[in-house]
């Protein structure tokens, strides 16, 4: 089989390199790629708003399934675009997709479907919402009704931080939110969980956590990850029942009721409060880092999940799980996530080598010239599954300290909750 996976980041890398141990697959694609994934596929430069040159690449080049990684592509409607030319293509449609590509759709549903989730008020302009403020107790979470990479949610501790917020929103910091949400702010903590679906079934596809914030002890701004880890501590049978009766369930037939059904993989970013779950985003597709922290533990071979979900077919697959701690470091950039150098030389990459159990994924990679270049603002991931939290950290440690890269920065406390 020849396989195309659209995107460019650590998830594409993770998933490139779970689908080339399957005998099945003789050629990987990937659009447009990193330098990692050149290592193991053909990278493609196309970009992945070109839905037509993406869909001639497919045709000419006999691509018998796409794997959409990234949000953009599938709110924007790929799934749909090449269906219509009879291409398998792994991902939820642009219905679907409107559960992570506007955060108001997915409110309205958790109103008509009695999902758990924050109060809310929806804002059409800055007036409004700073008057809200007047009456509001903090802290606030204040979100852009649109996609912004992980990064357009304010935690705001007064009415100052709140106009700054509405005001950068408004103003476009995020792209053209027209919209945007002022919810009550929960106490508690935060976990990812994961399914896969094939528009009739789903399946449990492991839990994580993520360290979203900048600085360490989950302060400074929001980014797109700072490193992950699974399974989450929170976890248990009770609490993931909860979640699939009280969450996923509701969910699917809130989409079966607009005509829409689910494929592909779902992300539910949930607040835990007092073994409760209340649901505070939805993202259509697997997480980054968490994706890289939940793949290298998976035992089932993942195209076979993933063209069971195609074929609608998942109800006959056992997904089976190695039984260790994963533990993801993300190595960014400086001056991340605001400005940050391109173009900035990894001189000591090549010299760097994993073991069993040991991954480094590429994300904001390059390669000119047998060389290695830092273009984007997450750059690389380094992942360790072991036996427990602790042994993974330290030779995670070991290989960045083993880079040493002087442009870069990391971390220090990823899992810091799980590891005494």
């Amino acid at each position: 089989m020849k396989i195309g996976i659209i995107g460019s980041g650590g998830r594409e890398h993770a998933i490139c390199i779970s689908l080339k141990n399957s005998n099945k697959i003789n050629k990987l694609f990937c659009f447009p790629g990193n330098a990692g994934t050149e290592e193991i596929a053909e990278n493609i430069n196309i970009d992945t708003n070109d839905f037509e040159s993406i869909k001639n690449f497919i045709i000419n080049n006999n691509i018998d399934l796409v794997v959409v990684g990234p949000e953009q592509p599938l709110v924007g409607g790929l799934v749909d675009y090449l269906e219509k030319f009879e291409i398998k293509v792994f991902g939820p449609n642009k219905n679907a997709s409107q559960l992570e590509g506007s955060k108001i759709f997915t409110k309205k549903l958790c109103k008509k479907f009695h999902i758990p989730t924050a109060n809310f008020g929806i804002f059409e302009n800055k007036e409004e919402a700073n008057e809200f403020l007047l009456s509001s107790n903090f802290p606030i979470v204040i979100k852009a009704d649109n996609l912004a990479a992980g990064k357009g949610v304010y935690i705001c501790n007064n009415e100052t931080e709140g106009n700054i917020a509405i005001e950068e929103i408004f103003n476009g910091k995020f792209g053209d939110a027209k919209n945007l949400l002022i919810e009550e702010f929960l106490e508690g903590e935060e976990m990812s969980f994961f399914t896969i679906h094939d528009g009739k079934t789903f399946k449990y596809f492991e839990t994580a956590q993520d360290h979203k914030r900048v600085l360490e002890g989950d302060k400074g701004k929001n980014t797109g990850g700072m490193g992950a880890y699974s399974p989450s501590r929170l976890i248990n049978e009770e609490l993931k029942n909860k979640i699939i009766n009280k969450i996923i369930k509701p969910t699917l037939k809130g989409l079966d009721n607009i005509g829409t059904e689910y494929r592909g993989f779902l992300y539910t970013g949930l607040m835990i409060v007092n073994n409760e779950p209340y649901l505070i985003e939805y993202n259509v597709r697997m997480g980054d880092p968490e994706c890289q922290t939940i793949l290298p533990k998976l035992k089932t071979n993942l195209i076979d999940i993933i063209l069971a979900c195609c074929e609608k077919k998942l109800k006959d697959i056992n997904i089976e799980w190695l039984d260790k701690k994963s533990l993801c470091v993300v190595l960014c950039s400086k001056g991340y996530p605001d400005d940050y150098k391109k173009n900035e030389e990894i001189p000591n990459l090549d010299n760097i080598k994993t073991s069993n159990n040991e991954y480094l994924y590429h994300a904001g990679t390059k390669k000119k010239n047998n060389k290695f270049y830092a273009v984007g603002g997450r750059v690389l991931n380094f992942v360790s599954i072991s036996d427990d939290f602790s042994s993974a950290k330290e030779k995670i440690i070991s290989k960045l300290e083993e880079l040493n890269w002087s442009g870069g920065f990391y971390r220090k406390d990823i899992g810091y909750k799980v590891i005494k």
